[in-house]
């Protein structure tokens, strides 16, 4: 009896710290995307009027731009 009981111990054990490495995962991914768009805001802020006209956003869209890097601004082309 005794040693099912440890078994199952064991067993619980391992799985709370995947949970723990798998909760840490996500919050470090989360972490790195957030670090990513803000870094990508950062550049763009630091832009011209003149040199977002050219690459085809305005001042006001620079949070959407970086929230959705995937996408084209200007809705012509979806970037890879």
């Amino acid at each position: 009896m005794s040693m099912i009981y440890q078994t199952t111990g064991l067993v619980q054990t391992t799985d709370s710290q995947r949970r723990n490495v798998s909760v840490f995962r996500n919050c470090w991914n989360a972490f790195q995307e957030w670090r990513k768009w803000e870094r990508l805001r950062r550049d763009l802020c630091s832009l011209s009027d003149q040199e977002l006209k050219d690459i085809g956003i305005t001042y006001g869209e620079i949070d959407y731009a970086a929230s959705n890097r995937n996408t084209d601004p200007r809705g012509i082309r979806s970037a890879v």
